[in-house]
């Protein structure tokens, strides 16, 4: 499709990082409170710019996976912005604090267990899943409910196939997912921002799609702490904090589980949160968005583009009420 002439191409957009370290550029050209800077991202004011992009540190090691036919065609989000800019109360409520404390994080060794409504309850090590599992490299696109996004690359197993080696019951409807629960190696814990540990839930045929993802890395290496090692649920379609970081447990349950967002604002964030621009946030819309490093916004896409994967697990359901 032939570009407008408005329209810039990518090579030509300001990295994200770049655009968070504006004040420190112009500060060596302006002299202090001669020029108002611009506002922050429409994500809020966490990581508008108030000094220089944290540091991401030595990128973690490889993981080879085979590329998934279920990967979208968009160009990949900046490995640095991707690493940079993320929530993860666990470690702050800035955007910038995952990459800042996150290194305390312990992700060797770390074990999974599975629980609940299955034949064969028990618990898998990281090592023992990574040598498991013939792991997949899919790019999704990842939509915040603060009306940011980006696309990444991850690396993971379908969660189906882990389910599946437990023998989920016919009494399973639920599956729920629990974060780790250690205020010492996750300094957010220590505050009441959340009821902790973070919990989220799928319904059963939500997590066994074909799309929902055991994520073990991102961009060919390892998955960075402050992404949400050394597992994290990444669910395309919905909004992404219902897309858990670093699991160590779940049970699948006959009931709808409780969700730490829900459970805290349940006017504001559903048990479902598909990513509907019909449906808005309570304090802002939901209509459209800012892929990170890019300035205009897009067009929300219902289920973030994934409609005609996923739009019929929900058929005839009121998604307003049940949002």
């Amino acid at each position: 499709m032939k570009r407008k002439d408005f329209e810039l191409p990518s090579r030509e957009i300001t990295p994200f990082g770049v655009y968070l370290r504006r004040r420190e550029f112009m500060g060596r050209a302006l002299v202090a409170g001669a020029a108002a800077l611009a506002p922050g991202l429409a994500c809020g004011s966490e990581a508008g710019g108030e000094g220089p992009a944290p540091a991401v540190g030595a990128p973690p090691g490889a993981l080879e996976a085979a590329p998934s036919p279920l990967s979208t065609d968009e160009p990949r989000t900046p490995y640095d912005d991707a690493t940079s800019y993320n929530n993860f109360y666990e470690f702050g409520t800035d955007k910038s604090d995952p990459a800042r404390h996150a290194h305390q994080l312990r992700t060797r060794p770390w074990n999974l267990a599975v629980e609940g409504e299955v034949a064969k309850p028990g618990e898998i090590g990281i090592e023992d899943l990574l040598a498991s599992f013939a792991l997949e490299e899919r790019i999704y696109r990842l939509r915040c409910v603060e009306a940011w996004s980006m696309v990444i690359p991850w690396i993971g197993i379908p969660l189906g196939a882990l389910l599946a080696r437990f023998e989920p019951t016919g009494a399973a409807r639920y599956v729920a997912f629990e974060t780790l629960l250690d205020p010492e190696q996750m300094p957010g814990q220590r505050r009441s921002v959340l009821e902790w540990p973070y919990r989220e839930g799928l319904r059963l045929d939500e997590a066994m799609h074909p799309l929902t993802l055991l994520a073990v890395g991102m961009y060919g290496r390892v998955l960075p702490n402050q992404n949400g090692a050394p597992l994290r649920l990444v669910v395309p379609w919905k909004y992404g904090f219902k897309s858990i970081k670093s699991i160590v447990r779940i049970r699948l349950t006959r009931d709808q589980p409780p969700t730490s967002w829900n459970v805290s604002a349940p006017r504001e964030y559903g048990f479902y949160s598909n990513v509907n621009p019909e449906v808005d946030h309570p304090r802002w819309s939901q209509k459209r968005e800012r892929r990170i490093g890019e300035f205009r916004r897009r067009p929300t896409l219902p289920f973030n583009g994934y409609a005609e994967q996923v739009a019929s697990l929900y058929a005839g359901m009121d998604l307003r009420k049940l949002f």
